[in-house]
Order: structure tokens, then C-alpha cells, then sequence
């Protein structure tokens, strides 16, 4: 959180999620195995050390530690090639 607010270009990977390597890496600690990303989440790959915005259904993955979920505008980031975003923490 402390990154936030954040804009990054995002680019596409394998017509799944958009992804980008923040400037730190993020902890690990306490992070359980892996997750089974579904429509929305944000998440960490640790192995590569970016973050992954998924935006079709994606099955479990070692190394993957959710961070959020974007619980409308998914169809945003569905378009082809690079996008430009901007996160922010919304107190609810």
C-alpha cells in the first residue's frame, strides 16, 4: 500500500492478464503457497516479481499471492496490447 497511488503501463501476457514489475518487490512473508486467480484479481508472481491483473479465469499457481480483486470495469482491461493504469486505495 504503501506504492499507492500508483500508474503503470500494463502490458498483455498470454490473452489472460496485464501485468507489470513495480519498481520494489513486495513481501512474501506470511503469503500462503499459491492461488487460484479468478475474473479481477490482483495479484503478486513472486517468482518474476510482477503483479498480474487477471482478466479471464486462470487455474492455481505456486508463487501467486493475491492483493485485491476490481469488482467492476474488468471489460477495461480485455482490450488488446498495453494499457495505462492507475491504483488507488478506496477506503470503503
Amino acid at each position: 500500500m504503501a506504492l499507492l497511488p500508483l500508474t503503470v503501463k500494463m502490458d498483455d501476457y498470454s490473452n489472460t492478464e496485464k501485468i507489470f514489475y513495480p519498481s520494489r518487490k513486495l513481501s512474501t512473508q506470511h503469503a500462503p503457497a499459491g492461488f487460484d486467480p479468478s475474473v479481477g484479481d490482483i495479484t503478486w508472481y513472486a517468482p518474476w516479481g510482477n503483479v498480474a491483473l487477471f482478466y479471464k479465469d486462470f487455474g492455481y499457481s505456486r508463487g501467486l499471492i493475491s492483493l485485491g480483486k476490481i469488482t467492476s470495469g474488468i471489460e477495461a482491461f480485455t482490450v488488446n496490447g498495453s494499457i495505462t493504469v492507475t491504483f488507488e486505495l478506496v477506503a470503503e
